[in-house]
């Protein structure tokens, strides 16, 4: 789901580009280890328990056997990038996802709590080199997040399983210093 069709990517854009450069990588979801840990904010967790549904259906799809998926559950959003981190460390996993719904209210707190959630998360994937996904919904109602909650690949997050995998795949590729 994009905001506009003209924001989508062109079917055939990434072979063009290809043909024209020396290297162009692209991941592949269900090529690569396929270790994954969902830490899942509680709270909203109407909204999180469907999006932990999503990734839950995305990963299946994609052949990931259920006895590799690792969920930790955590208080609220803020608290994802602390448990992500833990998990992104423990070598036991090759990619973490983090759910949360962050829903603008009255207060600036939708403010503090989205922003540091998204640079936490960040930090964490960029400290680790590990993918870390950003499968938080940032909303100004809950009628907002539910729509991103629906059942079936629009589920935001089904798409976040996919980066997951994409992104594990993708990385896998590229070289590393000192290769």
């Amino acid at each position: 789901m994009t905001s506009s069709d003209q924001t989508v990517l062109v079917e055939g854009t990434i072979e063009a580009v290809a043909v024209r450069v020396a290297t162009s990588t692209v991941g592949r979801p269900g090529t690569g280890p396929n270790r994954v840990a969902v830490v899942c904010a509680k709270f909203n967790g109407g909204i999180t328990a469907r999006l932990l549904d999503g990734v839950l259906a995305g990963l299946e799809d994609s052949g990931v056997p259920s006895d590799t998926v690792a969920v930790a559950w955590v208080p609220g959003a803020f608290e994802l990038p602390l448990a992500a981190q833990q998990v992104a460390r423990s070598g036991r996993v090759d990619a973490v996802i983090a759910l949360g719904a962050v829903i603008r209210g009255d207060t600036p707190h939708f403010d503090f709590v989205a922003g540091e959630c998204a640079a936490g998360l960040q930090r964490v994937s960029l400290e680790t080199g590990m993918p870390v996904v950003f499968g938080v919904l940032t909303t100004d109602t809950v009628d907002q997040a539910l729509e991103r909650a629906v059942e079936g690949p629009a589920n935001k997050g089904y798409e976040a399983a996919i980066t997951a995998l994409e992104m594990t795949s993708l990385l896998d590729r590229l070289p590393v210093q000192g290769r």
